[in-house]
Protein backbone atom coordinates (compact mmCIF):
# COMPACT_ATOMS: atom_id res chain seq x y z
CA UNK A 1 0.00 0.00 0.00
CA UNK A 2 1.19 3.46 -0.79
CA UNK A 3 1.92 6.07 2.08
CA UNK A 4 2.03 9.81 0.83
CA UNK A 5 4.61 12.03 3.43
CA UNK A 6 4.20 15.86 3.75
CA UNK A 7 7.52 17.71 4.76
CA UNK A 8 7.15 20.47 7.31
CA UNK A 9 9.08 23.85 8.13
CA UNK A 10 13.16 23.04 7.29
CA UNK A 11 12.88 21.46 4.21
CA UNK A 12 13.33 24.97 2.17
CA UNK A 13 15.51 25.85 -0.44
CA UNK A 14 16.34 27.76 -3.05
CA UNK A 15 14.15 27.03 -6.23
CA UNK A 16 11.97 25.12 -4.85
CA UNK A 17 9.13 24.20 -7.65
CA UNK A 18 10.32 26.72 -10.30
CA UNK A 19 10.76 24.01 -12.62
CA UNK A 20 6.82 23.08 -11.70
CA UNK A 21 6.28 26.88 -12.52
CA UNK A 22 8.42 26.97 -15.70
CA UNK A 23 7.03 23.51 -17.80
CA UNK A 24 3.45 23.10 -16.04
CA UNK A 25 0.86 25.31 -17.14
CA UNK A 26 -1.47 23.99 -14.80
CA UNK A 27 1.27 24.35 -11.90
CA UNK A 28 1.99 27.85 -13.22
CA UNK A 29 -1.69 29.10 -12.49
CA UNK A 30 -1.61 27.84 -8.98
CA UNK A 31 1.54 29.22 -8.11
CA UNK A 32 0.02 32.77 -9.62
CA UNK A 33 -3.19 32.45 -7.92
CA UNK A 34 -1.04 31.44 -4.62
CA UNK A 35 0.68 34.97 -5.21
CA UNK A 36 -3.42 36.80 -5.74
CA UNK A 37 -4.32 35.04 -2.69
CA UNK A 38 -1.37 35.86 -0.05
CA UNK A 39 -1.32 39.60 -1.54
CA UNK A 40 2.74 39.30 -2.04
CA UNK A 41 4.57 37.47 -4.58
CA UNK A 42 6.05 34.67 -3.06
CA UNK A 43 7.00 32.58 -6.15
CA UNK A 44 10.07 35.49 -6.34
CA UNK A 45 11.06 34.87 -3.00
CA UNK A 46 10.64 30.77 -3.59
CA UNK A 47 12.80 30.99 -6.98
CA UNK A 48 15.28 34.27 -6.25
CA UNK A 49 15.32 35.69 -2.66
CA UNK A 50 17.51 34.94 -0.02
CA UNK A 51 18.04 32.30 2.69
CA UNK A 52 17.20 34.85 5.27
CA UNK A 53 13.93 35.93 3.21
CA UNK A 54 12.88 31.97 2.63
CA UNK A 55 13.68 31.52 6.08
CA UNK A 56 10.88 33.92 7.77
CA UNK A 57 8.14 31.94 9.03
CA UNK A 58 5.40 33.62 7.22
CA UNK A 59 7.24 32.62 4.00
CA UNK A 60 8.82 29.23 4.51
CA UNK A 61 5.31 27.57 5.36
CA UNK A 62 3.18 28.87 3.19
CA UNK A 63 6.41 27.91 0.59
CA UNK A 64 6.90 24.64 1.44
CA UNK A 65 3.10 24.14 1.59
CA UNK A 66 2.82 25.32 -1.97
CA UNK A 67 5.92 23.33 -3.50
CA UNK A 68 4.16 20.35 -1.49
CA UNK A 69 0.50 20.83 -3.21
CA UNK A 70 1.52 21.98 -6.42
CA UNK A 71 3.52 19.10 -7.07
CA UNK A 72 0.92 16.48 -5.64
CA UNK A 73 -1.70 18.41 -8.57
CA UNK A 74 1.11 17.73 -11.29
CA UNK A 75 1.14 13.58 -10.29
CA UNK A 76 -2.22 13.35 -11.65
CA UNK A 77 -3.94 10.17 -12.10
CA UNK A 78 -0.01 8.52 -10.51
CA UNK A 79 -1.40 10.35 -7.17
CA UNK A 80 -2.97 7.55 -5.76
CA UNK A 81 -2.63 7.42 -1.79
CA UNK A 82 -3.94 4.19 0.28
CA UNK A 83 -3.21 6.80 3.11
CA UNK A 84 -1.42 10.20 3.62
CA UNK A 85 0.48 12.01 6.42
CA UNK A 86 2.55 15.26 7.33
CA UNK A 87 4.81 16.51 9.46
CA UNK A 88 4.06 19.62 11.49
CA UNK A 89 2.94 22.03 8.42
CA UNK A 90 3.05 19.10 5.97
CA UNK A 91 -0.25 18.08 7.90
CA UNK A 92 -2.06 20.45 5.70
CA UNK A 93 -0.42 19.89 2.61
CA UNK A 94 -1.50 16.48 3.17
CA UNK A 95 -5.15 17.38 3.37
CA UNK A 96 -5.34 19.66 0.65
CA UNK A 97 -3.47 17.05 -1.91
CA UNK A 98 -6.37 14.10 0.16
CA UNK A 99 -9.35 16.47 -0.74
CA UNK A 100 -10.19 17.42 2.74
CA UNK A 101 -9.06 21.21 1.85
CA UNK A 102 -9.21 23.17 -1.01
CA UNK A 103 -6.44 24.54 -2.29
CA UNK A 104 -8.05 28.03 -1.64
CA UNK A 105 -8.36 27.33 2.33
CA UNK A 106 -5.48 25.51 2.54
CA UNK A 107 -3.08 28.50 1.70
CA UNK A 108 -5.09 30.63 3.86
CA UNK A 109 -4.91 28.48 7.03
CA UNK A 110 -1.24 28.11 6.27
CA UNK A 111 -0.54 31.87 6.11
CA UNK A 112 -2.48 32.18 8.88
CA UNK A 113 -0.57 29.93 11.23
CA UNK A 114 2.31 31.10 10.59
CA UNK A 115 1.33 34.85 11.20
CA UNK A 116 0.33 33.56 14.62
CA UNK A 117 3.21 31.45 14.91
CA UNK A 118 5.34 34.59 14.49
CA UNK A 119 2.96 36.60 16.69
CA UNK A 120 3.70 34.26 19.54
CA UNK A 121 7.06 33.97 18.92
CA UNK A 122 7.72 37.25 19.38
CA UNK A 123 5.94 37.43 22.31
CA UNK A 124 7.74 35.34 24.23
CA UNK A 125 11.07 34.44 23.16
CA UNK A 126 12.39 31.10 23.46
CA UNK A 127 13.46 27.87 21.49
CA UNK A 128 14.00 24.48 20.49
CA UNK A 129 16.63 21.79 20.50
CA UNK A 130 17.05 18.11 18.94
CA UNK A 131 18.23 15.70 21.27
CA UNK A 132 20.18 12.23 19.41
CA UNK A 133 20.97 9.16 20.66
CA UNK A 134 18.88 9.04 24.12
CA UNK A 135 15.42 6.90 24.68
CA UNK A 136 12.13 8.87 24.85
CA UNK A 137 11.17 7.98 28.17
CA UNK A 138 14.55 9.37 29.29
CA UNK A 139 14.11 12.86 27.46
CA UNK A 140 10.10 12.72 28.96
CA UNK A 141 11.37 12.29 32.37
CA UNK A 142 13.74 14.95 32.21
CA UNK A 143 11.41 17.46 31.23
CA UNK A 144 8.79 17.02 33.65
CA UNK A 145 11.43 17.33 36.15
CA UNK A 146 12.54 21.10 34.47
CA UNK A 147 10.73 24.22 36.19
CA UNK A 148 10.97 26.04 33.21
CA UNK A 149 8.29 25.32 30.11
CA UNK A 150 10.06 22.55 28.60
CA UNK A 151 8.13 19.50 26.36
CA UNK A 152 8.93 16.84 24.11
CA UNK A 153 7.47 18.26 20.39
CA UNK A 154 8.44 16.29 17.09
CA UNK A 155 9.18 12.16 17.94
CA UNK A 156 11.28 12.15 14.98
CA UNK A 157 12.73 8.89 14.56
CA UNK A 158 13.35 6.42 17.52
CA UNK A 159 16.94 8.29 19.13
CA UNK A 160 16.05 11.43 17.85
CA UNK A 161 13.68 13.41 19.32
CA UNK A 162 12.90 17.34 19.24
CA UNK A 163 12.19 19.65 22.83
CA UNK A 164 10.46 23.05 23.01
CA UNK A 165 10.68 25.35 25.53
CA UNK A 166 11.75 28.26 26.89
CA UNK A 167 15.46 29.83 26.61
CA UNK A 168 16.18 28.92 29.89
CA UNK A 169 14.20 25.59 30.04
CA UNK A 170 16.02 24.23 26.94
CA UNK A 171 19.26 25.27 28.42
CA UNK A 172 18.79 23.56 31.59
CA UNK A 173 17.14 20.70 29.94
CA UNK A 174 20.20 20.01 27.36
CA UNK A 175 22.69 20.11 30.17
CA UNK A 176 20.60 17.31 31.91
CA UNK A 177 20.25 15.19 28.69
CA UNK A 178 23.64 15.20 28.01
CA UNK A 179 24.81 14.43 31.38
CA UNK A 180 22.14 11.84 31.12
CA UNK A 181 23.67 9.91 28.27
CA UNK A 182 22.73 12.14 24.70
CA UNK A 183 25.39 11.34 22.04
CA UNK A 184 24.00 15.44 21.42
CA UNK A 185 21.62 17.89 22.80
CA UNK A 186 21.74 20.39 20.04
CA UNK A 187 19.55 23.98 20.19
CA UNK A 188 18.10 24.35 16.70
CA UNK A 189 17.80 28.28 14.61
CA UNK A 190 13.77 28.50 15.02
CA UNK A 191 12.05 31.31 15.75
CA UNK A 192 10.25 30.11 18.86
CA UNK A 193 9.12 26.66 20.92
CA UNK A 194 7.03 25.01 18.15
CA UNK A 195 4.69 22.42 19.33
CA UNK A 196 4.55 23.78 23.52
CA UNK A 197 2.05 25.35 25.53
CA UNK A 198 3.78 28.81 24.39
CA UNK A 199 1.78 27.83 21.10
CA UNK A 200 -0.90 28.51 23.04
CA UNK A 201 -1.97 32.20 21.58
CA UNK A 202 -1.65 31.03 18.10
CA UNK A 203 -3.72 28.03 18.82
CA UNK A 204 -6.62 30.37 20.10
CA UNK A 205 -6.31 32.20 16.70
CA UNK A 206 -6.13 29.69 13.96
CA UNK A 207 -8.60 27.53 15.90
CA UNK A 208 -11.39 30.08 14.72
CA UNK A 209 -9.98 29.96 11.35
CA UNK A 210 -10.36 26.30 11.02
CA UNK A 211 -13.49 26.32 12.70
CA UNK A 212 -15.03 28.27 9.75
CA UNK A 213 -13.48 26.73 7.54
CA UNK A 214 -15.31 23.50 5.46
CA UNK A 215 -13.67 20.06 5.63
CA UNK A 216 -14.40 17.69 3.10
CA UNK A 217 -14.48 13.55 3.70
CA UNK A 218 -10.91 13.03 1.80
CA UNK A 219 -10.15 10.53 -0.37
CA UNK A 220 -8.05 7.92 2.06
CA UNK A 221 -7.25 8.33 5.76
CA UNK A 222 -4.83 10.93 6.80
CA UNK A 223 -2.88 9.80 10.08
CA UNK A 224 -2.41 12.99 12.24
CA UNK A 225 0.20 14.31 14.33
CA UNK A 226 -1.75 14.65 17.36
CA UNK A 227 -2.91 10.95 17.40
CA UNK A 228 -0.56 9.33 15.08
CA UNK A 229 -3.80 7.12 14.13
CA UNK A 230 -6.09 6.89 11.10
CA UNK A 231 -8.74 9.91 10.96
CA UNK A 232 -11.52 10.35 8.35
CA UNK A 233 -14.26 11.98 9.92
CA UNK A 234 -13.80 15.84 8.85
CA UNK A 235 -14.43 17.35 12.41
CA UNK A 236 -12.26 14.68 14.49
CA UNK A 237 -9.74 16.07 11.60
CA UNK A 238 -10.41 19.46 12.73
CA UNK A 239 -10.14 19.20 16.08
CA UNK A 240 -6.89 17.45 16.14
CA UNK A 241 -5.15 20.07 13.22
CA UNK A 242 -6.54 22.28 16.10
CA UNK A 243 -4.92 20.59 18.86
CA UNK A 244 -1.39 20.06 16.63
CA UNK A 245 0.27 23.56 17.45
CA UNK A 246 0.49 23.27 21.74
CA UNK A 247 0.92 18.83 20.71
CA UNK A 248 3.87 16.59 19.85
CA UNK A 249 4.38 15.56 16.44
CA UNK A 250 4.16 11.76 17.00
CA UNK A 251 5.85 10.79 13.67
CA UNK A 252 7.73 7.73 14.71
CA UNK A 253 4.67 6.75 15.88
CA UNK A 254 3.02 7.29 12.86
CA UNK A 255 5.11 5.82 11.00
CA UNK A 256 4.90 2.60 12.83
CA UNK A 257 1.33 3.17 12.50
CA UNK A 258 0.82 3.53 8.50
CA UNK A 259 2.75 0.25 8.11
CA UNK A 260 0.36 -1.65 10.82
CA UNK A 261 -1.90 -0.51 8.48
CA UNK A 262 -0.56 -1.90 5.27
CA UNK A 263 1.88 0.96 3.97
CA UNK A 264 5.29 -0.69 2.28
CA UNK A 265 6.06 2.11 -0.16
CA UNK A 266 6.46 5.95 1.31
CA UNK A 267 6.33 8.89 -1.16
CA UNK A 268 7.79 12.08 -0.43
CA UNK A 269 6.10 15.34 -1.81
CA UNK A 270 7.78 18.21 -1.60
CA UNK A 271 11.32 19.91 -0.92
CA UNK A 272 13.56 17.40 0.44
CA UNK A 273 14.34 13.98 1.82
CA UNK A 274 14.27 14.04 5.16
CA UNK A 275 11.60 12.35 5.88
CA UNK A 276 12.76 9.37 3.80
CA UNK A 277 15.60 9.20 6.08
CA UNK A 278 13.48 9.34 9.06
CA UNK A 279 10.79 6.47 7.87
CA UNK A 280 14.20 4.12 7.03
CA UNK A 281 15.05 5.09 10.48
CA UNK A 282 11.68 3.72 12.12
CA UNK A 283 11.99 0.53 9.62
CA UNK A 284 15.06 0.06 6.94
CA UNK A 285 12.46 -3.01 5.35
CA UNK A 286 10.03 -0.64 3.73
CA UNK A 287 10.71 1.76 0.45
CA UNK A 288 10.54 5.21 0.36
CA UNK A 289 11.04 7.61 -2.49
CA UNK A 290 10.63 11.15 -3.34
CA UNK A 291 7.54 11.69 -6.18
Amino acid sequence: MKAYIFPGQGAQFIGMGKDLYDNNPESHNYFEKANDILGFRITDIMFNGTEDELRQTRVTQPAIFLHSVILAFSLGEAFTPDMVAGHSLGEFSSLVANGVLSFEDGLQLVYKRALAMQKACEAEPSTMAAIIGLDDETVERICEEIEEVVVPANYNSPGQLVISGSIKGIDIACELIKAAGARRALPLKVGGAFHSPLMEPARIELAEAIDSTHFNVGICPVFQNVNASAVTNPDEIKENLIKQLTSPVRWTQTVRNMIAYGANHFVEVGPGTVLQGLVKKVDATVEAVSA
